[in-house]
């Protein structure tokens, strides 16, 4: 793998002696977790602490008749059988709609299924026990009677009127549909030399983390507090849910995430399961656990991507785009997922589709519909693979279509890099992005017209390799504009609180979290700079509502770019605090002074003048030695939120180099290229590695992930022996570039990079597959994911 490379000297506007920014700096936690030192909420134990398990729906869609529960109840080790009525007295339902998604709708949820069962999986009941062991074993004596109903599967059929309707109260089983019209998409198509028309399909798939969805909840009665231990990606956020559906306040509720092992978006939702978990402890008085196992994931944790979307475009033999349409249909399950709802998905392909591109020409319809399968909602780069992917096929099919390379027609129509801000066709808005830029350097990385002449000589030996592209924009830096207009609890703002200890080393607690993806480096490193001290002398706390400022946490790529700059603002502020201190000891001015590797210094010269432990040990222990009326202040709080944009987009370009055999339809994959703008990089290496994770992820949904239903909403695959994901043998090398267009929205200048390689990997593997099948006359392929079966069936061989 190509080794991250020096981006530092874009950064002379952070420009601080000794700085961290632009340096791949090992994370601080690696040494913890290479000696499995780590704490997951796995490994959590407290005194008296029970077990839960539930008994889960085997049907798609039942009514639940009786429940029997005494043999359960007698089991060794039991202390309580509950069911949906008992465990409703002590938690209020939920509704996953947003004001802003307008007319979005969904039913009541409830932490265990009252009446009806609605997708297979659903918990119905809830066995608690001494051990995990012993609540499985006595989960296995509850009667449940059920009446089977007819299941909603297809999204197809689910508004057909013969079709039932999963909740009557609701009157049908739309759940969102948005329609969206800009410029004159009809003339446009009409002023076409050609138009393409496609379907394309996506596959659902989940997240399948390392570690399973896990809570411990502690309701202590005598302190009337719960203290929730949750591998969650936002802990204010499940604060605030976890208070209001017990009814209680939210200084009564204290969450701690310490460490979690993967989330990709999984971890940020309300899951019916971890719900009833912390209301059975409130109704227990007793800690309870849950750790959910690889079978309980699968049908239960949140799927993503299943859509159709038939689209079209326009394009005139120069290669200029005249329109673009597209029609989106998904189905999400029997509820809309809360609080952030199953709608989002949708509406982000509407928004992004055609992103990259100039022409104005744009027409949209999404529709969402409930189905009896397991709920889907945001996973990582929410919207980004299937709009990038149907914009980037409809590109590569027009280009073949009028006999024009794929980088020439996308220099014709890709927004220019002096051409911002700019507003897309869905209304986005862009700051500054720079996709010619991106482009130029993919094409160079890749030798780009060396590997179309090799590729025409393997041809004429019958080899049959492809190239594919795809540009791509990426969501990142959301603002209040995402959740909060529309009435969710969901902060867009993040804070740092920053202390100078009394030997001199520094403590941030941070809103963000950690979930892997390197977030306590970039703030030990932002911290470390704006202050002025060694980044072994910063310890970065993250994860736990009574001792970090109020955040958002991390999902939409928002850690560095939001709380990176709540850090970054809060160093400077505290640097300047410790100054004033220095200035008192020292009789000088503050602005005289600087603080350089953990020292403070005379700003010009450099020359030392005293320890930042001497100027802790005089304020904390000696205040009577300063001034009068001057009191040391050694901590400061800062909060960031954007506000000049309400998205801080980021742009990119992926290629993909692949082989496809036409005799047993297996597809390899050779290499793959991804230039990436997210403004200022802060560690390299963590980039480049979030960036090739996402591109890993991504082909997992273009190849190999698929939740396969049948008819009557049964999984079929819910285990890791038949649902495919990406291992290292099947990945290329994967190269990395950048191109550096910082936000001026912040003093960082930092984007998020999380979901870039997702975004754009599903849409260049599947142009690439088409440009290596298009000498064979062959339909393209516009269905993921595209399995040797696809691949053949395209050929017309099975």
């Amino acid at each position: 793998m190509k080794i991250a490379e020096d981006v530092s000297p874009v950064l002379s506007a952070l420009d601080r002696p000794n700085s961290y920014i632009g340096r791949s700096v090992p994370r601080p936690n690696l040494a913890r977790l290479m000696q499995g030192r780590a704490q997951f909420v796995s490994d959590m134990v407290l005194p008296r602490m029970a077990h839960v398990a539930f008994v889960r729906s085997p049907h798609a869609h039942a009514r639940i008749k009786t429940i029997g529960t005494d043999a359960a109840k007698r089991a060794p080790g039991v202390i309580a059988v509950v069911t949906g009525p008992e465990l409703a007295a002590v938690m209020t339902p939920w509704v996953g709609v947003l004001t802003h998604l307008k007319g979005i709708k969904s039913a009541p949820q409830h932490a265990l299924a009252l009446d009806r069962a609605c997708w297979q999986g659903e918990a119905v009941c809830a066995v608690v026990a001494r051990t995990r062991a012993e609540a499985e074993d006595a989960a296995e004596l509850v009667e449940v009677a059920y009446e089977e109903l007819p299941a909603v599967t297809e999204p197809e059929t689910a508004l057909d009127p013969s079709t039932p309707v999963i909740h009557p109260d609701l009157g049908d089983n739309l759940t969102f549909e948005r329609k969206h019209e800009a410029g004159e998409p009809d003339k446009g198509l009409a002023e076409a030399d050609a138009v393409v028309e496609a379907t394309f399909v996506f596959g659902r798939h989940t997240g399948v983390t390392n570690e399973p969805r896990a809570v411990v909840a502690d309701w202590n009665p005598g302190e009337q507090r719960l203290t929730v231990y949750h591998g969650t990606q936002a802990p204010h956020m499940m604060q605030n849910l976890f208070a209001k559906h017990l009814g209680l306040d939210e200084h009564q509720v204290r969450v701690v995430t310490k460490d979690v092992g993967g989330s990709f978006g999984i971890k940020v939702h309300t899951y019916a399961d971890e719900m009833a978990t912390v209301a059975l402890s409130k109704l227990l008085k007793r800690p309870v656990k849950f750790v959910a196992d690889r079978l309980e994931s699968f049908v239960t944790d949140i799927h993503a991507r299943d859509h159709r979307v038939k689209a079209k475009v326009g394009v005139r033999q120069d290669g200029t785009i005249t329109a673009w349409e597209i029609d989106d249909l998904t189905g999400i399950g029997p509820y809309s997922v809360y609080p952030r709802t199953s709608g989002i998905e949708a509406n982000q392909i509407v928004n992004l589709t055609g992103g990259p591109y100039r022409c104005a020409n744009y027409r949209a319809l999404a529709r969402v519909v409930f189905q009896n399968k397991n709920v889907m909602c945001q996973y990582r780069a929410v919207g980004h693979p299937i709009a990038t992917a149907v914009t980037e096929g409809l590109v590569e099919l027009a280009a073949m279509k009028i006999g024009m390379d794929p980088v020439e027609i996308r220099r014709k129509n890709l927004i220019p890099d002096d051409g911002y801000p700019a507003t897309g066709a869905s209304g986005i808005k862009f700051e500054k992005l720079s996709h010619h830029a991106a482009l130029d350097k993919i094409v160079k990385m890749m030798d780009y017209a060396k590997l179309r002449r090799e590729q025409e000589q393997l041809r004429r030996r019958g080899i049959y390799r492809g190239i594919g592209f795809a540009s791509f924009i990426e969501v990142t830096n959301p603002s209040a504009a995402f959740y909060g207009v529309g009435g969710a609890r969901i902060s867009a703002q993040d804070g740092a609180t920053v202390r100078l200890d009394a030997q001199g080393a520094v403590i941030c607690h941070t809103g963000v979290t950690e979930q892997g993806q390197g977030a306590e480096a970039v703030m030990a490193q932002v911290v470390a700079t704006a202050f002025g001290v060694p980044i072994e002398r910063v310890r970065i706390v993250t994860g736990d509502t009574d001792n970090t400022p109020y955040g958002g946490g991390t999902w939409a790529s928002r850690a560095a770019g939001i709380g990176g700059e709540a850090g970054w603002q809060a160093g400077k502020a505290l640097r300047a605090n410790v100054l004033s201190v220095a200035g008192s000891i020292l009789q000088a001015k503050p602005e005289a002074l600087d603080i350089r590797n953990g020292v403070v210094v005379d700003n010009d010269t450099g020359n030392e003048r005293i320890g930042l432990d001497e100027v802790a040990r005089i304020a904390y222990f000696r205040p009577d030695t300063l001034p009068p009326g001057f009191q040391a202040e050694l901590m400061a709080t800062r909060h960031y939120v954007p506000r000049a944009w309400p998205f801080a987009f980021t742009n990119g370009i992926q290629a993909s180099w692949l082989e496809v055999d036409p005799e047993s339809g297996f597809i390899t994959l050779i290499k793959h290229w991804c230039v990436e703008d997210c403004g200022t990089v802060i560690n390299p290496q963590l980039v480049d590695e979030q960036i090739r994770g996402g591109v890993v992820q991504g082909i997992g949904g273009a190849l190999f992930e698929h939740c396969r239903y049948d008819e009557r909403g049964q999984l079929l695959n819910g285990n890791m022996a038949d649902y495919l994901v990406p291992m290292a043998a099947e990945m290329p090398d994967i190269e990395v570039g950048h191109v550096v267009s910082p936000t001026a929205d912040s003093e960082l200048g930092a984007k998020g990079a999380g979901e870039a390689g997702t975004a754009g990997a599903p849409g260049s593997v599947m142009n690439a597959v088409n440009d290596a099948l298009h000498p064979l006359g062959c339909a393209p392929i516009t269905e993921m994911p595209m399995t040797p079966d696809v691949v053949l069936r395209a050929l017309g061989r099975v």
